[in-house]
């Protein structure tokens, strides 16, 4: 086994914790579960659909960082803080990002607080391909 390589990035989602965006092994992407931050650290945006989007779009900026896509992800896990009101509307923008006849693997979990007071975060596991 490889090394790993710690991957964070300038122009990603500014951490809210001690972490890198990426941890790279034989060409396995561990990305770091995102909420819907933007590089300075802004305010959230209201709304679960806005948010979903944002943290959708975070994920992009990281996996291009490494050269990977949405194309490469593998296994999502979704985290959401009131998941009855908020898990179809999650679902529509989350599918939206994807292929539908690529969806990768997927863990959704109700939780009762996230970080910033965010309502979603999704992480990835990638596989360059």
């Amino acid at each position: 086994m490889a090394n790993p390589e710690f991957h964070v990035f300038a122009q990603g989602p500014a951490p809210v914790a001690p972490y890198s965006h990426i941890v790279e092994v034989d060409g396995w992407l561990f990305v770091t579960g995102q909420l819907a931050t933007g590089s300075e650290g802004e305010a959230l945006p209201p709304g679960i659909e806005a948010q979903t989007r944002k943290v959708m779009e975070n994920l992009k900026v990281v996996l291009s960082g490494v050269g990977a896509s949405l194309r490469d992800v593998v296994q999502a896990r979704v985290f959401l803080t009131n998941f009855e009101a908020d898990y179809e509307r999650m679902n529509s923008v989350y599918e939206s990002y994807f292929d539908h006849r690529r969806l990768p693997a997927r863990t959704t979990v109700g939780v009762t607080h996230l970080a910033r007071g965010g309502l979603v975060e999704v992480d990835f596991i990638a596989r360059r391909s």
